[in-house]
């Protein structure tokens, strides 16, 4: 892992344990996910269309085994659905900016269940520029509910009616590859959605990026 991105993630993770350094810890988060921003950013600048789309890992397990724009999709999907349906209880940035259409996605869901040569001809059909507009308003929607959470909230759980509402919207598959996903987020607390989807999640995805884009590039 890169160790600035690393050592951020660690500092966050220990500042928001605690009422007194909590406001810095959101700054450090942010601190975290801007940097990783940029690095999303120099990709969108310094790689071609079809590198986005290559898959030079098809075969292996891991992160890097996917294509950079399914990565980015997947990582936005994720906390959008994340931040809004099961945290704030409002309308998904997706939905509320027609992104589907704007974007010309074939899914909605966070494509956990697309494997392989599935994951390369998805990408070849998304609108790049869309995909990005796409992910700066979900960050920016995201921090702005993380900065409106007292402290006090963090050991919240996710209500069983937002769990409910969140199945009845179908933008997890059914999949066996993506179905666990609403579990594994809805047995979180939201400290616990912090330090996974809206951090290392992130960084997870972006180094395994920055891995095709060093094979490819």
């Amino acid at each position: 892992m890169n160790k600035e991105w690393s050592e951020l993630n660690k500092r966050m993770q220990a500042q928001i344990r605690k009422s007194d350094t909590y406001a810095e810890g959101i700054d450090t988060l942010f601190q975290l996910r801007n940097q990783l921003m940029k690095t999303l950013t120099l990709l969108y600048d310094e790689l071609s269309r079809a590198e986005f789309n290559a898959i030079p890992f098809i075969n292996a397990d891991g992160y890097h085994s996917k294509t950079i724009a399914y990565s980015i999709w997947h990582i936005f999907r994720i906390e959008d659905i994340v931040a809004h349906v099961l945290i704030s209880g409002d309308e998904q940035v997706f939905f509320a900016g027609h992104y589907q259409e704007r974007i010309n996605s074939p899914i909605i869901t966070t494509g956990n269940e697309l494997q392989k040569q599935q994951i390369a001809d998805f990408s070849k059909q998304l609108d790049l520029r869309e995909l990005y507009s796409y992910i700066f308003e979900v960050k920016e929607s995201t921090e702005r509910i993380i900065k409106s959470l007292p402290y006090l909230d963090l050991k919240k759980k996710i209500p069983e009616e937002r769990k409910e509402y969140l199945k009845s919207l179908h933008v997890v598959s059914n999949d066996e590859n993506a179905i666990w996903l609403i579990d594994y987020w809805c047995n979180k607390d939201i400290q616990g959605l912090i330090q996974m989807p809206f951090s290392r999640h992130w960084i997870m995805h972006v180094e395994a990026s920055l891995r095709i884009r060093n094979k490819v590039h």
